[in-house]
Parts: C-alpha cells; structure tokens; sequence
C-alpha cells in the first residue's frame, strides 16, 4: 500500500507519548482476551494490530475499506448506523475517535447498533467536555464555520451513560490534560479573523457544504487586529481549565437484561 502524506503524519502521531497513552488505556480497558472484537474506525489499522494481541479474530471497520495486512485481521467497509452482523456477535467493541464525527440526529442510532453486536462489553473513546470553538475553521467556499476535525458532537459521563442506557457502565477512565477553553467574544472575534489558526491540515471536509477545506488567504491589517485581540479576550476572559482529561474511555457491559435494547 502506498502511503499518502496524511497517512505519513498519522504514523508519526501514533508514536508520540499522547497517542500511546491513549491507545494503552484503551488496551489495559480491553485487557480480558476474548475471541472476536469488532474495532470501528479502524483508520490505518494500527490499533486493529495491536488487538491482535488479545482476541483470536479482529474485524477492523470503516467508512473506507482498510487496508490492513495481518492474518487476524478481517476488514470490512460499513456504516456504524447500519452494522452488518448478527445480534451479540463479537465478545467485545471498541469505538474511538469515532462518535464525535457521527451527525447528531443519528448518534443514537449508532450507539444502538454497536449495543447491538456486542455480547459483553463497549468501550468507547471520545474526547471530553471539548470546547468545539476553539481550533474551529471557515469554509472558502460556502463561509460555514467548521468544528475542529469535524468533531459535532461534545461529550461528558451523564451523554455517554444516556446515548447507551441500556447498558451497564463499568468503568470510566481519563487520558491527557484538557486545552484551555475560550468564550464568546473571543470566538466572534477570531471569526471576523477568518479563524486563521484552525485545524485546516484535517481530512473532514465543511459540514455544510462537503469542500475541502483550505487554509485562509493572507489577514488583512484588519484581521490581524481582530485575531490579537481574540487572544486577550481568551486569555483574560477565560478561566483556566479545571484539570480534566483530554478523552474520556468508558466501559460498558451488556448483561442478559441489557440484551433488550438490540
């Protein structure tokens, strides 16, 4: 398989202390071997691999068929809405990084379905209490204002617990430092900018009108005032963060009262 340059940077990110971190909490939350586990979003395959490790069979899903070389590994183009398998059909789920991107009105629907094929166990991984302004991008061609990466769903315990009521939360885990927020001025402020300094190198396109995105042209003396100005406004009208992690991991059992909800 060739390697694209996001997928050279991907790698890279993989390796750095973060990325480990959070990978490994996710590893020791998975850590009971099993049979088979279904990994969503698998992406490059990487975390799909190391399950390898731990369960006899892994079946590595994405929107995009994944191109991942391993004789434990099965993989399978699917839509985490509309999953192909049998009730309770693996031992175990894993969905990280994924349900942030998932449009809100079928966020519910996706929760259910990896409820579904799971007969014992959930662990889902998203980021926590993000402040979904701050990194966010301006479309060129449609002037929507863009989530960071494409992320259109924020999460804390009391979404997570409702979105998969059905089952029974085991565990709850944090990984990282969470970013300092911002506030209203200093998001108005930074959009009059152009929202120079947003996360316009990611892969998700506008959520409005699906172009790629693509990074401002040079700031206007007008522009540059109104973004240093965003700056003051963040840094003194915002309090700092309280000290809770970056991605929030959560381990959800299914138990034969639970195996309704399918």
């Amino acid at each position: 398989m060739t390697m694209t340059a996001s997928q050279s940077d991907l790698t890279a990110y993989r390796q750095s202390d973060l990325e480990q971190e959070r990978i490994g909490d996710l590893l020791r939350l998975l850590s009971q071997r099993g049979s088979r586990i279904l990994d969503v979003g698998a992406r490059d395959g990487y975390i799909s691999i190391r399950l390898t490790q731990l369960f006899e069979r892994v079946t590595a899903l994405d929107l995009q068929m994944p191109q991942i070389d391993h004789e434990k590994v099965s993989c399978v183009k699917g839509d985490i809405t509309a999953l192909q398998f049998p009730d309770n059909h693996f031992d175990a789920v894993l969905c990280a990084e994924v349900l942030e991107h998932i449009p809100p009105g079928l966020l519910p629907k996706a929760c259910k379905e990896l409820a579904r094929v799971s007969g014992s166990k959930v662990v889902i991984g998203v980021p926590y209490k993000q402040d979904t302004r701050l990194g966010r991008t301006t479309c060129s061609r449609c002037g929507e204002k863009n989530p960071p990466w494409g992320h259109v769903n924020e999460f804390d315990e009391a979404k997570l617990k409702a979105l998969f009521a059905g089952l029974t939360c085991e565990s709850i885990s944090f990984v990282g430092k969470a970013p300092r927020a911002t506030n209203f001025v200093a998001t108005y402020l930074m959009d009059l900018a152009g929202n120079p300094y947003g996360t316009y190198g990611q892969d998700e396109s506008c959520v409005r009108c699906g172009a790629k995105l693509a990074r401002p042209p040079a700031r206007t003396l007008v522009q540059k005032v109104f973004t240093k100005s965003a700056h003051i406004a963040r840094t003194i009208g915002t309090p700092l963060p309280p000290g809770h992690g970056n991605w929030i991991h959560v381990v959800f059992s299914k138990n034969a009262v639970s195996n309704s909800v399918a």
